[in-house]
């Protein structure tokens, strides 16, 4: 099991690319991007209608293994304004039963600003808890855990190159993983996290096949 400290808060870092506040009994997955397939599909770019069956499938079982109390999704839970219309019948189910006796709570993104109509929870703009605030976009304040950026990191081992989604952390800030299947991801090594984290002297914790890779951020490339 591992585990990321934010100012003071320790959480399990789930290699799905969850997190969980075991004292809080709360879940915390960033940027699902349900219905990506289908947005691409209206444009003209055919990719497998898959996306949403497979990121609800991987969040099933991430909730299976830790039976939260409270699910907080840190906006662009959906791909574009109108994907939750687009969800089918059966993953309009899916849905519906994880949500099942649990509080849950949908972040507004940049993607899925209006509240997701015929489904469950509720919504907000952002929500603190102790010293910990969830949000979608990073600012940098202190206590902050945010998504929007997609991290990823690009690492050598064994003499080849590998790139990952990754947590990016320094004690005082979080910045998730994307979680959808389709979400794509954005190099720690851009510009957009030293303005977050003002020094490249954060972590990247690696999503690997077994098990969470801790690598300084400098490491990487």
């Amino acid at each position: 099991m591992s585990t990321v400290d934010i100012t003071g808060v320790t959480l399990v870092a789930d290699l799905s690319g969850a997190l969980f506040w075991e004292e809080q009994r709360l879940l915390v997955v960033s940027d699902l991007h349900l219905e990506k397939g289908s947005s691409f599909a209206a444009r003209g770019v055919l990719l497998p209608p898959y996306d949403t069956a497979a990121t609800l499938t991987r969040l099933a079982a991430v909730i299976m293994r830790h039976d939260p109390r409270m699910v907080i999704a840190l906006g662009d839970s959906f791909h574009d304004r109108s994907a939750h219309h687009r969800l089918s019948a059966p993953d309009r189910g899916v849905i519906a039963v994880l949500q099942a006796r649990r509080d849950w709570i949908w972040i507004s993104g940049n993607h899925d600003p209006a509240s997701p109509s015929g489904l469950g929870g509720t919504v907000a703009s952002e929500v603190s808890i102790g010293p910990i605030i969830f949000r979608h976009e990073p600012t940098g304040a202190a206590g902050e855990i945010a998504g929007h950026l997609h991290p990823k990191a690009r690492v050598a081992t064994r003499g080849r190159s590998m790139e990952r989604r990754c947590f990016a952390c320094d004690g005082e800030r979080a910045v998730m993983p994307a979680f959808g299947a389709y979400a794509g991801g954005l190099n720690i090594r851009d510009a957009a996290f030293a303005k977050i984290f003002g020094t490249p002297g954060f972590m990247a914790h690696v999503l690997g096949d077994r098990r969470l890779h801790s690598i300084a951020s400098s490491r990487c490339y």
